[in-house]
């Protein structure tokens, strides 16, 4: 099965990569790769989360920080939503028994359409899939919404200090940061955007 092209707000081209929603032999890979590369123990100390916090992360993929967030915190609930189905069965798996003991709900869904209700998580997180959005503005809304009032937002692309490799050709320009900079600013307070090794990294309440 071929992966579906995705539009994306940031890019001028249909996203081809299987990254974007991977499916099949080449979105396993993709997957595996996620786990490999993203530097998820970053993102876990900018959420800052409490005993008996909700977590969403969208586009969770492999699972990779659903599995730290179950490991390293006393998280309430940690709930997901990615637009492949196939990462939910693989983010399912690595994350079986917190699955089966209530603690992790992985859905399908996507940024500007999560399916929870208002107001209903203390975090929302979203690692290097921020860029691959179709409408960033409605993603944000979306964050908005779900998000508690005093709750944190976390987004991080692709970039930093010293990115590797890859980072480095699927870091942003500019003025892409500076938009998901500004969309933040009309929804939250102390939108703060600092840079880790391989990140970069949007926090807001």
């Amino acid at each position: 099965m071929e992966t579906e092209l995705a539009r994306s707000w940031a890019m001028e081209r249909p996203v081809t990569s299987p990254f974007a929603r991977p499916n099949g032999i080449r979105g396993r890979l993709a997957g595996r790769i996620m786990l490999w590369t993203n530097p998820q123990h970053v993102v876990l100390d900018n959420l800052e989360v409490r005993p008996g916090d909700r977590v969403l992360e969208v586009g969770y993929g492999p699972g990779g920080l659903v599995r730290l967030l179950v490991e390293r915190t006393d998280a309430a609930l940690i709930q997901g939503i990615d637009p492949s189905p196939d990462m939910r069965d693989v983010a399912t798996r690595v994350n079986r028994v917190a699955a089966g003991e209530g603690r992790v709900d992985l859905r399908v869904g996507t940024a500007e359409r999560t399916g929870l209700p208002d107001q209903s998580v203390d975090h929302v997180v979203s690692v290097n899939n921020v860029a691959i959005w179709p409408d960033l503005e409605a993603g944000l809304q979306e964050f908005h919404r779900v998000v508690r009032p005093g709750g944190t937002v976390v987004i991080a692309w692709h970039g930093g200090t010293d990115p590797s490799r890859i980072a480095r050709s699927l870091r942003l320009p500019k003025d892409k940061l500076d938009r998901i900079e500004h969309g933040l600013e009309k929804l939250f307070s102390q939108v703060t955007r600092r840079q880790s090794k391989n990140l970069d990294i949007f926090r807001s309440r």
